[in-house]
């Protein structure tokens, strides 16, 4: 039931429709009987900024996690930011403190991490290099993680060169950019390819990329899970590759989000089934 002390949170993304957030914390949230509750938010992509502005005092909504394309915004649109949101140089969680500041974290690479933990066991981000495929916020937040992990190089490619070139400039000399052109080069000798853009998502053909390139111990993650197999994930099993969902990276983000937004730490419940459930999987 909405009271008057409900707190308020969400997501912000454009398109939001898919979104299975709103499943994960309203769950916890029941769960942990915390009068809260847990929305989608769809600004129009100019309106972004507006939107944020608009909840500056915090007295109507906690805070926000925020998707594509808005990650980048969310990190210029805080007054303060986590260590890890600057090195991504991009934002998926946005709390509104009642002082009026704007506080930006990004747990994206908290999740992705503790996704590969619980999908590809033994895996190692230190091991070798490892190949991300995109250069938008999502996949700068994947870049953070890594290297603060410890992967002594991260090749980012891109359909637009420059894109990861900027990217690799403000990551630093760990960041070897290319186009996807050139992914077959670039795949020799990873651990693991992470596709951080949104080919394939809701049923598109996914990304034409060589994964056959790969070596056969080469784990294969795509961060976006509808469908929960994408094509991406779907020709990496077919070659014998392990694979991570981005539904897990999904859950495994979600966790410090919803302590930070309703200040209680999830209850041990598995909302990756009423995820599963909710997509009809």
């Amino acid at each position: 039931m909405i009271t008057a002390r409900t707190v308020v949170a969400g997501v912000v993304g454009q398109p939001i429709g898919h979104s299975l957030s709103p499943v994960l914390h309203n769950a916890w949230l029941a769960a942990a009987g915390i009068d809260g509750v847990y929305v989608a938010f769809a600004p129009r992509a100019e309106g972004f900024a507006a939107f944020v502005e608009g909840q500056r005092g915090g007295g109507a909504i906690r805070g926000v996690n925020v998707t594509v394309p808005f990650k980048e915004a969310a990190l210029a649109a805080a007054d303060e930011a986590s260590a890890r949101a600057r090195l991504a140089g991009a934002a998926n969680l946005l709390v509104f403190e009642t002082d009026g500041r704007i506080r930006a974290d990004n747990t994206d690479g908290v999740g992705l991490l503790a996704a590969f933990d619980e999908q590809a066991p033994g895996f190692d981000p230190a091991a070798g290099p490892v190949a991300v495929l995109g250069a938008g916020g999502a996949a700068r937040g994947a870049v953070a993680a890594l290297l603060l992990a410890g992967t002594p190089e991260v090749r980012v490619l891109n359909r637009t060169l420059s894109k990861a070139q900027d990217l690799a400039i403000d990551l630093g000399r760990k960041v070897a950019p290319s186009s996807l052109a050139g992914a077959r080069g670039a795949f020799a000798g990873v651990t693991a390819v992470i596709n951080a853009t949104a080919a394939g998502m809701a049923g598109g053909p996914g990304l034409d990329v060589p994964l056959e390139a790969t070596p056969r111990d080469a784990v294969v993650m795509d961060m976006f899970y509808k469908p929960l197999e994408t094509p991406f994930l779907a020709r990496a099993k077919a070659l014998g590759r392990r694979t991570v969902d981005g539904l897990e990276m999904l859950v495994q983000q979600a966790a410090p989000s919803f302590e930070a937004l309703f200040g209680a730490q999830p209850p041990g419940i598995d909302v990756r089934a009423l995820a599963l459930k909710a997509m009809g999987q």
